[in-house]
């Protein structure tokens, strides 16, 4: 067994029985294989579920798991904890969702590295973990509240401050989760959440309200002198990593959005506009207060509170993550670009729980149907539905969490249907991968990164290509790469993706890794260090190249096929109207870079099946067996 870096305990909660039940703790060969996080869940889940069921049925675990390097305050950012389930948005895919802040670390130092929650409860509950014990509570007080009225609801229920960090974390569902809504996140410690893969709504299903885990242990470390020197390195490496340059200390806001639009990535007005460098978009959020908020050890700090000191908003607090997809699927996708109200809607999103990407898709169908006569007031209940209005965005997102009248219940269902309810060619204005809201920036500038969201699972971020961002320097890059080379773009998706599902796997948040130079054999040793396994930068990158694999290969059993890779909106793949990929349209290499990646990772060209011998040269007969028998 491993000497350090695991909890070495897994339970079964079984919401439908209430028994909680002690799992049996993985040898050293399967955790050598699947370490944690996405990689021991995708593990955990896979034998428990058989195709058939629906990912809203009790039978569909969540598995939540954290990793080696979650909550060892010596690694940066070490604060990974994963929920792996059957994909609620696309219903065939691995969902596979990251959160941070201070929820994964407390869960390793209650003393579990993993829980598995099946079935479902008669009445609304909340699971609380507190050190070594664990209890259902009665939540029917809690239904109906949102995000961080929750969180703050139990904390006080359970005698503890809702200061942050304070003594607990929660992660709780709003009414988005709560009416079983498409795109539905679970939020937590307020700045934080597990947002893709339709998570919420699967929390929803099985009635469970929240979680709150207070953990105060400590994480065994075998070798403490070792994992200080080689987080010492890391920490220094980390200053190069251009994605830390551009978030740390609240970069986003405080840079006003400066890369996104130097790029062309910011989604805007449904993809028919390309903020550049001289657009409002960005503009004067640096003249609010933004308090950067820190995860449990890390450097970066790039989620922060937000409150307005002047406009319509003002006094008004946010608690957004950083990054600046959920801006953008909150306000940019719908053409609000006025900084009065870009932080008070993402506010919004997460406080009735949705993932702004799926909603933000879903309103911005609607909008650009209505526009064009697609759709007119007696289909939108009188509804005037125009860009770039903040409170027109607010009506519809309680709408929709509510499933309110005839809007609300089609936003409710996400972008692929809002787009077909819609009719006529709103199919190809939609934004969305599989049905599903994707990891959400303007691509079509980065086509690498285009590609790899559209031949992934349309859950948390796939390969990463080489285009923008993080320079890849561990999958062999030192620079960025022609974002526009249709003919290496499928190299790029297949050279990064083994690295972000080590990354994935380990236990740390990707701002800590990506673009760091170093990272898979600094982690690596990390994990050597925490553990006293003797784990190489060739056995971290077989992992990653294992998950690849397995993911697909879960998928593949469930039903994914090249057609689901294929079939996406024109709107996402078109020629950009403006900015640096002007001129440039994907669409009409895409069927040959689809079908490259598949021969490059040894898949099969026609269905996208993982080849039998692929999924044997890294272990996983069984998954082989399945899709191929």
């Amino acid at each position: 067994m491993p000497q350090g870096g695991y909890a070495e305990k897994l339970v079964e909660v079984n919401l439908t029985t209430g028994e909680i039940t002690e799992l049996p703790f993985p040898d050293d060969d399967v955790l050598k294989e699947y370490v944690g996080c996405s990689g021991l869940g995708l593990h955990l889940l896979y034998d428990r579920i058989e195709p058939g069921i629906d990912p809203l049925d009790p039978e569909n675990p969540m598995v939540l798991t954290t990793g080696p390097l979650t909550g060892l305050p010596m690694v940066p950012a070490a604060t990974n904890a994963t929920i792996t389930t059957l994909n609620g948005d696309t219903g065939f895919t691995a969902g596979r969702s990251h959160s941070h802040g201070w929820f994964g670390p407390r869960l390793k130092r209650a003393g579990y590295d993993g829980i598995v929650i099946t079935g479902s409860a008669e009445e609304w509950t909340s699971l609380v973990i507190e050190n070594g014990d664990i209890q259902l509570r009665d939540a029917r007080d809690l239904v109906g509240a949102d995000t961080h009225e929750t969180e703050d609801l139990l904390k006080e229920e359970l005698g503890y401050t809702t200061e942050l960090p304070g003594e607990m974390s929660v992660a709780a569902i709003g009414p988005a989760g709560e009416n079983l809504c498409d795109g539905s996140l679970i939020e937590n410690d307020k700045n934080h959440s597990f947002s893709h893969s339709g998570v919420g709504q699967i929390m929803g299903s099985k009635k469970l309200k929240a979680i709150g885990v207070r953990g105060t242990g400590e994480v065994p470390i075998h070798d403490e002198d070792r994992l200080r020197e080689v987080t010492e390195q890391w920490h220094e490496n980390l200053e190069e990593s251009t994605v830390y340059q551009g978030l740390a200390d609240a970069g986003i806001p405080s840079g006003e959005y400066e890369y996104p639009k130097e790029t062309s990535m910011t989604v805007a007005k449904n993809m028919l506009e390309v903020p550049g460098p001289d657009h409002e978009w960005g503009q004067g959020m640096s003249d609010h207060d933004i308090d950067p908020r820190p995860c449990f050890g890390c450097p970066v700090g790039c989620s922060y509170d937000f409150e307005y000191v002047e406009g319509p908003n003002e006094g008004y607090v946010a608690t957004p993550a950083g990054g600046g997809e959920n801006l953008e699927g909150s306000a940019s996708i719908v053409g609000v670009y006025d900084t009065d109200w870009v932080h008070y809607l993402t506010d919004q999103c997460d406080r009735l729980g949705f993932e702004s990407s799926g909603i933000g898709a879903s309103m911005a169908v609607l909008i650009e149907a209505y526009q064009e006569g697609l759709i007119d007031e007696e289909d939108t209940d009188g509804i005037e539905l125009e860009w770039g209005d903040p409170e027109l965005v607010e009506r519809l997102l309680e709408m929709a969490a509510h499933r309110e009248g005839t809007l609300g219940e089609v936003l409710a269902e996400g972008p692929g249907y809002a787009a077909d309810w819609a009719g006529g060619d709103a199919h190809d204005r939609a934004i969305h991968v599989k049905d599903s809201g994707m990891n959400l920036h303007d691509w079509r500038a980065t086509w690498g990164i285009m590609l790899g969201q559209i031949v992934g699972p349309s859950a948390s971020w796939p390969a990463p290509g080489a285009d923008a961002w993080g320079i890849p320097h561990d999958a062999g890059y030192e620079e960025f790469q022609d974002p526009f080379d249709w003919k290496e773009k499928p190299k790029d998706v297949v050279n990064t993706w083994p690295v972000k599902y080590w990354d994935d796997a380990n236990g740390t948040c990707w701002f800590g890794t990506w673009g760091v130079p170093d990272q898979v054999e600094l982690s690596a040793q990390a994990v050597s260090a925490a553990t006293g396994w003797e784990f190489t930068r060739e056995d971290a990158l077989e992992v990653g190249e294992r998950l690849v694999h397995f993911e697909r290969g879960f998928g593949a059993r469930f039903g994914h096929t090249a057609e689901d890779d294929l079939d996406v909106p024109d709107r996402i793949v078109e020629e950009p109207p403006e900015g640096l990929g002007a001129g440039k349209e994907m669409k009409k290499h895409l069927e040959w870079m689809v079908r490259e990646v598949y021969r490059l990772n040894d898949w099969d060209e026609k269905t996208g099946k993982p080849q039998r011998s692929t999924l044997e040269e890294v272990g996983l007969e069984k998954v082989a067996d399945d899709i191929w028998a």
